[in-house]
């Protein structure tokens, strides 16, 4: 591999020379003992040096590959505390990504021209990573636009946790009839002659969404591997190095886990995976964490791919839905089995993950880890935590502390913050989840993105949630009383997320004998304004001293991927995340965009005059400057 030419180091190390060196850096560390510094030597994988040129020089050898980061903000590398890696990787190449899309008329051109290349048989699916919110037009695709650009090929269109449109294909293709009845928590829209109108419902349940989505043809063969490599190569491309996989539904161990298995097994993983095993049926869920007890034992594995527990549920019946259009779920009694499945883990040494949106749910979950602590059961030194905790109350976090539980909180709120507030006002918002509470209770607190279906997988948007407080709409959720700073927020992506896998003295710090994970940055993170924190990209990120993606000028640095596979992918056409200016942009462009939300509004509103759903001409614009 060629690396970049850098004067004043001559090659001179013999027995101690480095793999990797990247020089000329501004290093945030995260190490008190020592915070900056302007170099980095990795040898082996791991940290040898951290200091400046002159440390580093007596490391340099002939086959040391040395990198001259430009005077460029280094981190080290992101790790995500509750991400959908495995899933996701299997289907990453088949789905129409809207992360980052500006305007529904820019998506909706992506899907015309991605629908036009698809063959018969395969589906268009956008899926997560995107909300109306974001979007100039603040709305939803309708059905007949899909039906538009897509006459004869199915379309599936995920919202959130709240619904899906589809096309008249899809409809067809997924096998909806006026006969078709509605699943439990779910509805099936139908118009006045009682067919189904395109559109689904979470009511509160996500399941229909996901029942109708597994409909849709799944990659086979080598492909899994190749979409799998591309996912996480797109996931390098934002800083992450390291994350903890939350299993879920439709994700069966250890059939869905053996394409990560394989990859680790052929050194072919650029991303470190932590993951957790997660029941999938319904009055099984005892049998199954019997038998993976029997099968295996947390942290079983190494640095790149180790068990890491249970969760994030544990029997289906414990788990509370995030749906917040619909109201709060009342779960019924689930306590008997929750504590058979939690005792078990607990005797046999097992952490685990729990799923619980709301106060209601972690209250009763915290009663019975009290019940099993009279026992002894708690605290025991088993890692174990709940995610997500929008509403959990001070007089929770006080339990959760003092039975030696840790938080992980995502930033779904990014993307459903509106419909929260409407829900439960801006005061309950503000709170929604109390993350300073949190540290100042001394939890540790991991941050994720809760990618793929709902959130983006791009960290950076997370991180300018947790200092901003602002949705991907711009709203203000949550006031400065309840916003971290900035290295407080790259530590919960960072150092926190280690914990979680009990490898805080193993990375999350640019320390001599940690991990050689490291990312450098796009712009640097500690002075970039606010909005333009969700804008950063990684420029160079190296895992285990490994180059693991390189662009602008580093590109060519990094390992070659198979192209991907299918060839009508349409991550082959568009890529991933949808990368869109800063603030900073010109007035000229602002004027363009704005322009195209306009024209896309217009025609929105002819399309509904066309239907008797408004007037047919559009309504004068009135302002009171201009009256008499």
């Amino acid at each position: 591999m060629s690396t970049m030419p850098v004067g004043g180091l001559v090659p001179r190390a013999t027995d101690n020379a480095a793999d990797l060196v990247v020089r000329n850096a501004k290093i945030h560390t995260q190490d008190p003992v020592r915070p900056q510094a302007e170099a980095i030597a990795i040898r082996d994988g791991v940290i040898t040096v951290v200091g400046d040129d002159n440390d580093v020089a007596s490391h340099v050898g002939p086959d040391t590959k040395v990198v001259d980061a430009v005077g460029r903000r280094m981190v080290p590398g992101l790790n995500d505390a509750h991400l959908h890696v495995i899933r996701g990787g299997l289907n990453y190449v088949l789905e129409l990504r809207w992360d980052g899309v500006p305007t529904l008329r820019q998506g909706l051109a992506m899907l015309r021209e991605q629908a036009a290349r698809t063959p018969k048989g395969q589906w268009v699916r956008v899926v997560g990573g995107w909300s109306a919110e974001q979007f100039a037009e603040r709305r939803l695709p309708t059905v007949a636009e899909l039906n538009a650009a897509a006459p004869d090929t199915p379309v599936f269109v995920l919202h959130l946790y709240q619904s899906a449109v589809l096309n008249r294909a899809a409809l067809k293709a997924a096998g909806f009839t006026r006969d078709t009845p509605d699943p439990k928590g779910g509805q099936i829209v139908r118009g006045r002659n009682g067919e189904p109108t395109g559109m689904l419902l979470a009511a509160p349940s996500a399941l229909i969404l996901y029942s109708t989505l597994a409909k849709a043809p799944v990659l086979q063969g080598k492909d899994k591997k190749t979409s799998t490599r591309h996912f996480l190569r797109e996931l390098n491309r934002f800083g992450l190095t390291s994350a903890i996989d939350a299993a879920g539904g439709f994700q069966n161990f250890p059939d869905n886990y053996s394409t990560v298995v394989e990859l680790a097994e052929a050194g072919q993983l650029s991303l470190r995976i932590a993951y957790h095993l997660f029941p999938q049926t319904a009055g099984q869920e005892i049998d199954d964490l019997t038998r993976w007890i029997e099968m295996a034992r947390p942290e079983d594995g190494d640095e790149w791919l180790r068990l890491n527990g249970a969760g994030e549920n544990l029997t289906w019946a414990a788990a509370d839905f995030e749906n917040f259009a619909e109201p709060r779920p009342e779960l019924t009694d689930y306590e008997t089995e929750f504590e058979k499945a939690v005792r078990l883990l607990m005797e046999n040494g097992w952490g685990f993950r729990l799923h619980a949106t709301y106060d209601e749910t972690i209250r009763r979950d915290l009663a019975v880890f009290e019940k099993l602590a009279a026992e002894g059961l708690f605290p025991a030194g088993n890692r174990w935590l709940f995610d997500h905790a929008e509403t959990v109350s001070a007089d929770s976090l006080d339990r959760i502390a003092a039975l030696g539980g840790a938080m992980s909180v995502q930033n779904r709120l990014s993307f459903q913050g509106e419909a929260f507030v409407r829900r439960y006002g801006p005061g309950a918002a503000a709170d929604a989840p109390p993350i300073q509470a949190m540290l100042e209770r001394g939890l540790t607190v991991g941050a994720g993105t809760d990618a793929t279906r709902v959130s983006t997988y791009n960290p950076w948007v997370a991180l300018h949630w947790l200092v901003t407080g602002r949705t991907v709409g711009d709203l203000v959720v949550r006031p400065p009383h309840n916003r971290v700073d900035r290295r407080t927020a790259l530590a919960m992506f960072t150092e926190a997320g280690a914990a979680l896998t009990g490898e805080e003295g193993a990375k999350g710090i640019l320390r001599p004998g940690f991990l050689g994970d490291l990312a450098v940055l796009s712009e640097d993170y500690f002075t970039v304004p606010e909005p333009d924190i969700a804008h950063i990209e990684s420029l160079l990120t190296v895992v285990g001293g490994r180059i693991v993606y390189a662009t602008a000028e580093y590109e060519g640095l990094d390992e070659e991927l198979p192209p991907v596979s299918p060839e009508w992918s349409p991550v082959a056409h568009f890529g991933g995340y949808q990368a869109t200016p800063s603030t900073g942009l010109s007035g000229a462009r602002q004027a363009e965009l704005l322009g195209q939300a306009v024209a896309e509004s217009e025609q929105h509103r002819q399309w509904r005059a066309r239907r008797g759903l408004a007037p047919q001409t559009a309504s004068t614009f009135f302002d009171p400057c201009f009256s008499l």
